[in-house]
């Protein structure tokens, strides 16, 4: 390594950059805790590190590779598909394009099918449309007297689900099929679902990151849909699949509360009810397998 005006170069003539320099230049283009995780994703070094060893070089390949996440970051990728991972509910969990990005709001899911669980020696529970398996795993690893099956349609979604069980040692039972199809016959303590719900004319399919996720886990795609087409299959076949006393919980749209309480009247489950996000929008409806109904 040889020194010109200061610079560092490599024996074949390539300028080499310290992180704290490439962190720099990054924070210019992207955001700060973006170029951070970016940078100690192509680095594989802390956060720590990145302060107390701020001369550290980064190798040609790695500073290529860091100009490329950055680029695409600028572009509007979600920073999870840029590193393969992303946080939920406690756990890290491999993502990649085939999967929907785990929301923060979705952990009230699992709060609510964990309070559910824990009275129920050996529950049994359906996750539906599972995708990368956040949920099926989660529940898993926090109620692991639960047997848990994860169904959908995508094979290379269950390839990530798969992997994120491995991950975390859940022992998880995926199917491929859709929705109800592949558990002919089989009932349920819990059916949890985090379905496609976004309307198909919504603009905001065409803001944000949301163009680089999967459609067919954000939306049903059906022309001039109100995003419940899904939702009604649901909750359609739930009283076929629930024992009794069982629940079904679903995430849905900011605005579909009304709405998915109404089917799950309609389909003869009874306790309707909604729950809020920590924003305070009802994000969650669920109803019971009961007698009498409501």
């Amino acid at each position: 390594m040889a020194r010109r005006g200061g610079d560092r170069w490599c024996r074949d003539g390539c300028r080499m950059t310290s992180i704290g320099e490439a962190w720099r230049l990054a924070r210019q283009r992207i955001d700060r805790l973006d170029a951070r995780r970016l940078l100690e994703h192509v680095a594989g070094c802390s956060h720590a590190d990145l302060l107390a060893y701020p001369e550290k070089l980064l190798s040609a390949l790695q500073t290529t590779r860091l100009d490329e996440l950055v680029r695409r970051r600028a572009g509007g990728e979600p920073l999870a598909y840029l590193v393969g991972s992303a946080g939920f509910y406690g756990r890290e969990f491999k993502i990649t394009a085939d999967v929907l990005i785990p929301r923060p709001e979705t952990e009230l899911l699992v709060e609510l099918a964990l309070e559910r669980l824990q009275h129920m020696p050996e529950p049994v529970v359906a996750d539906l449309g599972t995708g990368s398996g956040v949920l099926a795993v989660s529940l898993k690893c926090h109620s692991p007297q639960a047997r848990v099956v994860a169904v959908d349609l995508s094979p290379a979604a269950l390839a990530v689900a798969r992997r994120n069980a491995r991950l975390h040692d859940a022992a998880v039972r995926f199917i491929e099929g859709d929705w109800y199809g592949p558990l002919v016959g089989e009932r349920f303590d819990l059916i949890v679902a985090n379905p496609p719900y976004v309307a198909a004319a919504d603009p905001h399919l065409e803001n944000g990151g949301l163009p680089f996720e999967p459609r067919m886990a954000l939306t049903d795609g059906v022309r001039g849909g109100d995003g419940l087409d899904c939702i009604r299959v649901i909750v359609g076949g739930a009283m076929r699949h629930l024992l009794p006393g069982g629940w079904l919980l679903i995430e849905h749209g900011y605005d579909q509360a009304v709405a998915v309480r109404h089917l799950l009247r309609r389909a003869g489950l009874g306790g309707a009810a909604s729950w809020p996000d920590l924003s305070g929008i009802e994000r969650v409806s669920g109803a019971s397998l009961v007698t009498g109904g409501d």
